[in-house]
């Protein structure tokens, strides 16, 4: 017997049979897109121009097509809210669930007041080129936030309404310009249970911001390419959290304040926050010297007198009681680990957002 047979709670959606609803494509007006572009020639989303993403590292290459950070976002007072993803689903990890790698979670917000989650649209075992879900609501005329996977290529995303319902443009982010992340896979989100569950969401929730993740599993190693793009991009902030993936310590020590550097040339006034690893509580020997790189490019840059650069410190993410029980494998976080590191991370971004 099934367990889904056992607890109907445990069943999962694959087909929609709902009467009197409109299939709208997510890439068309009054729906906004954040975090995400749409490549044409590839017929997927991408979370930066894949052209430039090919000439950083194969990992960035490839990874660029993983909706990290991406969202759908407009109001509403449908009464049921569906969606029909068509996606790939290439690789299956055993310590991430599949509703963080694969699947959308909803949200909504009323009169103003912070976003609230409302479900999950959790996909199916054995996904391989998408799945329909979906959800009840009430009715009221509210915003609505569905976060796209962490960790998979997504081609199209239809958005089911019923027919009588009303449908208009968002209400907008309190910056104009988006947070801009880099960083690894803890950066991409690995290994929250489901997307909004990253410390980005929940920072977006918590703060009304917009971003852009582009955070690369065991890819950002800080190349010139991918320097001078992270450059060039209009932001309200940029959060540097590379650490983790420089594949030596001398190569930390050669990339991370020339990143730095790189960024508040082309950007004299950006605020700028450097995240050292939070792994240090669990593997010091290995990661203490790391956090005295990131340490150091921030005591530099305040000495040269930059009163625009803000330290997050690794070694204080995960602080507290029950530390120990903050990740999934000893570096990647659950989700009590994103949300310390929302916390901690927000005590300094909060100051910063304009």
């Amino acid at each position: 017997m099934r367990i889904d047979e056992i607890d109907r709670n445990l069943h999962v959606e694959s087909n929609i049979t709902e009467p009197d609803i409109i299939w709208l494509d997510a890439r068309q007006a009054p729906i906004a897109i954040f975090g995400l572009q749409y490549d044409e020639g590839q017929g997927c989303f991408v979370r930066m121009p894949q052209a430039v993403a090919d000439t950083v590292n194969d990992g960035v290459a490839y990874l660029n097509r993983n909706t990290a950070g991406g969202r759908v976002r407009f109001r509403t007072n449908s009464t049921f809210i569906g969606i029909r993803a068509v996606m790939k689903n290439e690789n299956m990890m055993s310590h991430f669930t599949l509703a963080g790698q694969s699947g959308f979670d909803l949200y909504r917000s009323v009169a103003g007041e912070q976003s609230k989650y409302v479900g999950t649209y959790i996909p199916p075992i054995g996904i391989k080129e998408g799945y329909s879900s979906s959800r009840w609501v009430d009715g009221q005329m509210a915003d609505y936030t569905i976060n796209f996977p962490l960790y998979d290529r997504v081609e199209a995303l239809y958005i089911a309404l019923k027919k009588d319902a009303l449908i208009e443009a968002p209400t907008a982010y309190r910056n104009e310009l988006p947070v801009v992340y880099y960083g690894s896979s803890i950066t991409q989100g690995g290994c929250a249970s489901r997307p909004g569950n990253c410390y980005q969401a929940i920072l977006s929730r918590r703060l009304d911001i917009d971003y852009t993740n582009l955070g690369f599993s065991g890819s950002a190693r800080a190349e010139e390419s991918m320097v001078k793009y992270l450059a060039s991009l209009p932001m309200s902030v940029f959060v540097s959290d590379y650490d983790h993936n420089a594949p030596t310590l001398e190569h930390l020590q050669a990339t991370h304040e020339p990143l730095y550097r790189a960024v508040r040339a082309a950007q004299p006034d950006l605020p700028i926050i450097l995240i050292s690893a939070p792994d240090v509580l669990y593997n010091p020997a290995f990661y203490a010297p790391r956090r005295e790189v990131v340490l150091e490019t921030y005591r530099r840059a305040r000495e040269a007198g930059d009163e625009n650069v803000y330290l997050v410190d690794g070694a204080d993410l995960f602080a507290g009681e029950d530390a120990d029980s903050c990740t999934v494998d000893g570096a990647h976080p659950n989700d009590l680990g994103f949300y310390r590191m929302a916390l901690a991370i927000e005590a300094v971004l909060a100051k910063l957002i304009k």
